[in-house]
């Protein structure tokens, strides 16, 4: 089974959109009130939840066409965008360790693909 590059960008999509979902559960769990009316009113963590179950569609849309195998580890490209989100919205630090642990896992992600292809 070969892999079309619509499910890989479906999958892509997807890692984007759930690395906003981490950002808004982030900001919503600021705010957050434990109750069922503290929940409901929160914007943030609704946002958060959404961006989540946004990210599920566009995953499952990539996989029925693909190798999960393949495409899965693609999810791993939102690490990348989560430390650009952390660092965009809540001032948090980008450090030589934090890119070091990224381009272990993308090394990871590229052999996998790689082998994916032969």
């Amino acid at each position: 089974m070969t892999t079309p590059a619509s499910s890989i960008a479906w999958v892509m999509t997807g890692s984007v959109v759930g690395s906003l979902g981490a950002v808004g559960l982030k900001a919503g769990a600021h705010h957050l009130e434990i109750s069922i009316r503290g929940v409901l009113t929160n914007w943030q963590l609704i946002g958060g939840l959404s961006g989540y179950l946004l990210s599920t569609v566009f995953f499952i849309r990539g996989v029925q066409n693909g190798e999960v195998s393949l495409l899965y580890p693609m999810v791993a490209v939102g690490y990348i965008w989560s430390l650009i989100w952390s660092k965009v919205f809540f001032g948090e630090p980008i450090t030589r360790m934090k890119v070091m642990g990224l381009a272990v896992i993308l090394t990871g992600v590229a052999v996998l693909c790689y082998g994916g292809t032969r």
